[in-house]
């Protein structure tokens, strides 16, 4: 395997992206896709790339939300077979279908969810558990992920926080699922279009490893408020910029 000049550099990115996605339970997947559309990679090679690292990201951040105490076991049940099987399919397509044309129409989603996640950090809302359509938002969820390359934390956490979940149990517990889904994923495309690119699978997992700790912490001590307006503005600009992207290109 030749390591990439620019190791260090993924492995801060890496790091970045981790730490945003196991404070808020989104954000690895984009910010690392974004980083390797912008070097010319192909869609399909960028998503099984993400994949691959989020394999070893992922799993440390769902054991130290364990350790923290922020999983909720039953939402856990609910989402994991469903994103399993929704990452499978996501993948499957990917390998022959183009995901770019999805990506409008799932930004226009994330902008209503963030949009509503900035109403909850303004206002109090009496925090209820989510039970209804966990199933298919799981499906939907890990589906897009794996067209997109990200999306699992943005569709997922975004929709149970917007209905009034709690905050750090949606970020553990989706966090937990996201394990699943990305190793569901990864197989799929091993076995569809194999898997290249190794220094830079090995830099995104090693500065996501570093992170993921990190993350599992920080849920559990900061104030749910600045967190859910940080969450707003985030999905609000990341769907924003992939509009743009879509309509203005440059």
């Amino acid at each position: 395997m030749e390591l990439p000049p620019d190791l260090l550099l993924y492995i801060a990115i890496g790091f970045a992206a981790q730490l945003i996605d196991g404070a808020l339970g989104m954000a690895y997947g984009v910010t690392a896709s974004s980083l390797l559309l912008g070097l010319g990679l192909p869609p399909a090679l960028v998503s099984a790339t993400v994949h691959a690292a989020e394999c070893f990201t992922t799993g440390t951040s769902a054991a130290s939300h364990h350790a923290f105490g922020n999983i909720d076991k039953r939402l856990f049940r609910r989402l994991l077979l469903p994103g399993m099987i929704g990452a499978a399919v996501g993948a499957y397509l990917l390998s022959s279908l183009p995901g770019d044309a999805l990506k409008p129409w799932i930004a226009g989603y994330l902008l209503l969810m963030g949009a509503v996640i900035l109403i909850k950090a303004f206002r109090d809302f009496p925090p209820r558990r989510v039970t209804s359509h966990i199933e298919p938002l799981g499906f939907f969820g890990a589906m897009i992920d794996a067209l997109g390359g990200g999306g699992w934390g943005p569709i997922v956490a975004s929709n149970l926080l917007a209905r009034g979940n709690e905050f750090r149990i949606t970020v553990g517990s989706v966090n937990a699922v996201e394990f699943f889904v990305t190793l569901t994923a990864s197989l799929v495309f091993l076995l569809t279009l194999g898997l290249s690119h190794w220094g830079m699978i090995l830099g995104l997992a090693i500065g996501g490893v570093i992170a993921a700790p990190l993350g599992g912490w920080l849920v559990k001590r900061v104030r749910p408020r600045p967190m859910l307006l940080f969450t707003g503005l985030l999905v609000i600009a990341l769907s924003l910029r992939t509009l743009l992207q879509h309509f203005m290109p440059a």
